[in-house]
């Protein structure tokens, strides 16, 4: 089924401010729900692909944030909403099945609901989304500003003749052969802390700044219950946060090594010039889960969640305001 490839994780040993802030607009910092309420951790799953990402928008586009906070309304028949706030906003397309979120509760509508919430849950959403574990966030929890990385896969399919169509809906297609090898090392040029400005979709007031913990590609098998033989090329990308369309950027430039288009110099070439490349496609988004989200012990989530909030600069750059 392939060789496996080499595997060149980045670490940050004693690092406490490994999170970022990753958009514009935060909310006020504080560490738990308001008086009255109960803080609430989902661990969810879905197929993106009818999906206009995970965050609500305007227009009437579905949503996952959309489709769970209806549904939460309508099983607890509450007349108010329950926002939530989740591990990694995916963009259009992006599968997960990894995904944290909470929502803060009314502690009595809480108790009301809690031993049934899951299976009525089940039968209110739609298929191709899942909550699969409910439960009472520990004190300090924040699904997003508590985690300290998240772990994103790439699957792509390098076989002449396509991919088999049972895996159409998350596996890319790339009609040249892949060099694993040279992607590999093109990889460590990029791990470690850099401005990621060359990999992603600039946000007014949000940094580019990221810690890039893990990269790498595998040789994988093709699913047991697919027709094809071989195996699929899995990229796996692990950081503190990403910026908007950096695995796909990152990916995008490594293709262009492992079919020998571009030299294993070029993503790191790309990330020093710290604009975007037009050479680099963001590509598509169907290929692209969310596959886990870390979190610190329980007696850090509050800790890490203060210091996700701080805007970060690298060494001998002024401070972001």
């Amino acid at each position: 089924m392939g060789e496996r490839a080499r595997s060149f994780v980045f670490e940050v040993p004693g690092r406490r401010e490994a999170v970022v802030n990753d958009c514009a607009e935060q909310p006020p910092v504080k560490d738990g729900p308001a008086d009255g309420h109960v803080r609430v951790r989902l661990d969810l799953a879905y197929h993106g692909a009818e999906f206009s990402g995970w965050a609500r928008q305007k227009g009437g586009r579905r949503t996952v944030q959309e489709e769970i906070e209806t549904a939460l309304q309508i099983v607890t028949r509450s007349s108010e909403l329950f926002p939530l706030t989740v591990a990694g906003r995916t963009d259009a397309g992006v599968h997960a099945r990894g995904q944290v979120a909470h929502v803060d509760l009314p502690a009595e509508l809480w108790e009301a609901h809690r031993e049934k919430l899951l299976r009525r849950l089940a039968g209110r959403l739609p298929g191709d989304v899942r909550i699969y574990r409910v439960g009472e966030a520990p004190a300090g929890f924040d699904a997003r500003f508590s985690a300290i990385w998240r772990r994103y896969a790439y699957r792509v399919a390098d076989h002449p003749g396509g991919v088999d169509p049972l895996l159409r809906g998350h596996v890319l297609w790339h009609d040249r052969p892949l060099d694993l090898d040279r992607m590999n090392e093109a990889a460590k040029l990029l791990l470690g802390e850099h401005d990621f400005a060359a990999y992603c979709k600039k946000r007014e007031g949000a940094t580019t700044i990221r810690t890039l913990l893990e990269l790498h590609w595998d040789r994988v098998p093709v699913d047991t219950y697919a027709a094809q033989e071989g195996s699929l090329a899995v990229a796996t990308v692990r950081a503190d946060a990403f910026c908007h369309n950096m695995v796909r950027a990152l990916v995008g430039a490594m293709l262009l090594v492992g079919d020998g288009h571009r030299p294993v110099e070029f993503p790191g070439e790309v990330l020093a010039g710290g604009v975007r490349n037009s050479a680099v496609n963001v590509i598509r988004p169907y290929g692209l889960t969310l596959e886990e989200v870390g979190y610190p012990p329980d007696g850090q989530l509050a800790e890490r969640n203060r210091q996700a909030r701080r805007m970060r600069t690298l060494p001998g750059q002024p401070a972001a305001r």
